[in-house]
């Protein structure tokens, strides 16, 4: 997998190209040293919560519930907006304004869209902390 070098200080030496190095430094400003693991810690928290949504999407695909999805677009979006999953929190974002504004007609293409880049993301995730 390549990606973008980080800046030192933990076991993320090498930020995957499906996550933004910038919302990563950011993380890591909080904890320049890494002693307390904030970063390992967000990204702990954030894989075991999208594991589970993904987890529901998946339920999603045969019968999608506008609702359902709503709501895991609406909660998975800041979250991965703030460990660098841009294009997930964008697609989280897009997917909320249209399923607001009541347009279902594409909800299937949807769900496959989020669970695609979910995937991406989990992926770049655990990479991360394995690193």
């Amino acid at each position: 997998m390549t990606g973008v070098p980080a800046s030192p200080g933990g076991p993320e030496a090498v930020v995957p190209a499906a996550l933004d190095a910038v919302a990563l430094d950011k993380l890591r400003e909080l904890d320049p040293d890494g002693r307390r693991r904030v970063v390992q810690r967000v990204l702990t928290a954030f894989e075991s919560s999208l594991a589970r949504w993904l987890a529901q999407l998946e339920v999603q695909r045969g019968d999608s519930h506008p609702a359902t999805v709503n709501h895991i677009a609406h909660t998975l979006k800041s979250s991965a907006s703030s460990v660098g999953a841009k294009e997930l929190a964008q697609a989280c974002a897009d997917v909320e304004r249209r399923l607001r504004a009541g347009e279902t007609a594409e909800l299937a293409v949807d769900v496959e869209r989020l669970l695609g880049l979910g995937h991406s993301a989990l992926a770049a995730i655990r990479a991360m902390l394995r690193a």
